[in-house]
Parts: C-alpha cells; sequence; structure tokens
C-alpha cells in the first residue's frame, strides 16, 4: 500500500512566489486542506504515506508534465487549461500569476519539484511489488462540497466520498468497491467518478494487468472541515480520519 497526498501542501519557494499574483486565501481554498492529517494513520495500517509539501500554485503534482498552458508558461500547449501544470487562475477566477513562466521557471519547477516525486512514488510502488507481487496506490484528495463556477456540476451537492477510478480501469473491482464499501457503513453517500474520475496518477500508475492499482479517493471537505474558515470540524475531523484509516487498513487486508 501507499497512500500519496500531493495537494495539501501550502509551500511556496522565493523564486515561485516573485511570480504569484493569487490572492493568500487561495492557497488554502485551493489545497487539499489537512488530507495529509487525514491519512496519518496509513504508516500504523503498513502502508508507505507520501505527503508534497509545495502547493499546487508552484506545480501540480497530478497533472502531466506535458500538460502546459500556453497562457501559463512559455511554450505549453493547451490541454486542461487554465488547471494545468502552472495553474494561471484560481478555482474562485483570480488571476494566479503576474506573468507567464519562462521556459527556465518551468524547468526548474519540474526538475526541482515534479520529477522527484514521481521517481518517488514509482520507486515506491517498484518496492512494494517486488516485495509483495502487487502494488495499490490512494491517491488522497479533498473537493468542495459544491461543484464551483466552470465546472459541469457548478452549485450542485456532490456526494461525501468520489472514488475515481477512469472508468473502473485503474484497479481490480475489489479495491475499487472498497471505499464505497466502507462509506455507506457510515452513512455516507458514495458517486464513482462523478464528478472526478481520476487525474494523471491514477491514469498513469493504474496498471492491473501488471500488479499496480491506483484509485483517487475525494473526499468532500464538509465532511470534515468548514470550508468558509478553513477550520477542521470538531469530532466530524476525527471521524474522518478513522474512515481514511479503516480505508488503508481493509485495502491492506484483501488478497488479490
Amino acid at each position: 500500500m501507499v497512500v500519496e497526498v500531493p495537494h495539501a501542501g501550502l509551500a511556496i519557494d522565493a523564486l515561485a512566489a516573485a511570480s504569484l499574483a493569487s490572492p493568500v486565501r487561495a492557497l488554502g481554498v485551493d489545497a487539499d486542506l489537512y488530507v495529509d492529517e487525514l491519512y496519518q494513520d496509513a504508516p500504523d495500517c503498513g502502508a508507505t504515506l507520501l505527503v508534497a509539501r509545495i502547493s499546487r500554485y508552484v506545480c501540480d503534482l497530478n497533472r502531466s508534465e506535458e500538460d502546459v498552458d500556453p497562457l501559463a508558461a512559455s511554450g505549453g500547449t493547451a490541454h486542461s487549461a487554465p488547471h494545468g501544470l502552472i495553474w494561471r487562475s484560481t478555482t474562485e477566477g483570480h488571476r494566479a500569476l503576474l506573468h507567464p513562466l519562462s521556459r527556465a521557471e518551468l524547468r526548474r519547477r519540474v526538475e526541482t519539484y515534479y520529477r522527484p516525486y514521481h521517481a518517488c512514488l514509482q520507486g515506491l510502488l517498484d518496492e512494494k511489488r517486488r516485495r509483495f507481487g502487487v502494488a495499490i496506490l490512494v491517491a488522497g484528495h479533498s473537493m468542495p462540497s459544491r461543484g464551483r463556477y466552470g465546472h459541469i456540476d457548478t452549485g450542485q451537492a456532490r456526494a461525501d466520498v468520489v472514488p475515481g477510478s477512469r472508468g473502473r480501469t485503474s484497479a481490480s473491482a475489489e479495491i475499487i468497491e472498497t471505499p464505497e464499501r466502507i462509506a455507506k457503513a457510515r452513512g455516507w453517500t458514495v458517486s464513482h467518478d462523478n464528478p472526478y474520475r481520476g487525474g494523471f496518477t491514477t491514469a498513469h500508475y493504474g496498471r492491473p494487468r501488471e500488479g499496480q492499482h491506483a484509485v483517487q479517493v475525494e473526499l468532500a471537505r464538509r465532511l470534515y472541515m468548514d470550508e468558509e474558515t478553513l477550520e477542521k470540524k470538531p469530532g466530524r475531523f476525527e471521524e474522518t480520519r478513522a474512515y481514511c484509516r479503516e480505508l488503508v487498513a481493509a485495502l491492506g487486508a484483501l488478497r488479490l
């Protein structure tokens, strides 16, 4: 088992800060705040926990290295603009960059943060497969409880838990069904692949025929935090942390 949390970080280095135009609040609003803490019990369950400390405004680790918006960085080609590898706007519509990044600055971020993170992640998965014959990756994320402007579900309430598996192709059925089973036992709602099917990590690392499984787990933020004040909800945070611990333990106990 490997649990990766790519979006909980808030750190921005000096060179990245020099080109940042977003409001400070956006750093918290667009981070998966506290998800690293929700999964902090994963090592006690035998899993390896990989957490990125940088903000996604430095570079988004759940995007392809090639997914670069030309309005965000020189030499890019539009894919998931404006939220590719380098974000040029916040989810609330504020400008994120003072100007497009130079090729040199883009390369610096890729070589300093992006490639080392993914090299570490692939190395962990390779180690698990060598040791156990199989590896399970959980991509730990959180999501706004209602669809934001610009999303296909703008204004609509989202399920409590959204497992993303790229149309149930990135992992075996037993793995994909585990987040739902545990959530429903708590009375929580679940919606597979809606509105998130799993990002780059799920698509890239989910190769079940090779014994490497990946599932993205999106948790609605209302479960554990106040989305206006960005504070944890006493009691509810602990309940959500217990869900994450049970999920990791259950996945690790599967006989694949």
